[in-house]
């Protein structure tokens, strides 16, 4: 069974991305990776194309959309917003028969100051990003069948930073 996941932000230019591109490239045939945004940018950010690149993730065919597009599209099973509450940025409000779950994450794209002060952000978010994405990975097929259990799960694993090892 493939699983539908949609990673929500304000722009999907950034976090989304990198979420989507890299449970793209390690979800085979058990997650389809989708993401979008409530305003989005228009344009997936330069530096988050070039950390995708340089961890050899395929890049082709992403791009910066709205969640307009998934209101027909396939039903999701788990929507995970991005956003960055703590930094007073508006998450999207989502509602149907899924499982939503919160995965903070400070907005790479924000960062102010050199190239390489940019691309530490963007490596840095990615890390984390990746941990998360490893515990969802990692998660026992039994807790999919438990709609409670699961949602706490995945909310610990919204609370993972790149030094953790383990939900």
């Amino acid at each position: 069974m493939t699983r539908n996941v949609l990673f929500l932000c304000t722009g999907n230019s950034a976090r989304s991305v990198l979420a989507e591109a890299t449970l793209r490239a390690w979800g085979g045939q058990e997650f389809s990776a989708f993401s979008a945004g409530s305003q989005p940018t228009g344009c997936v950010n330069q530096f988050a194309l070039a950390q995708l690149q340089a961890e050899g993730m395929p890049v082709d065919g992403l791009r910066s959309k709205s969640w307009d597009e998934f209101v027909d599209a396939a039903p999701m099973d788990l929507v995970i917003t991005v956003c960055d509450s703590a930094a007073a940025e508006s998450c999207p409000v989502v509602f149907g028969d899924f499982i939503r779950s919160h995965w903070g994450l400070p907005d790479p794209a924000s960062i102010e100051g050199s190239d390489s002060e940019k691309a530490a952000a963007f490596a840095n978010a990615h890390a984390i990003v990746k941990i998360r994405l490893r515990a969802l990975l990692a998660l026992p097929e039994t807790l999919w069948k438990d709609r409670l259990a699961l949602q706490g799960a995945l909310d610990k694993i919204g609370q993972l930073q790149s030094v953790d090892a383990s939900p």
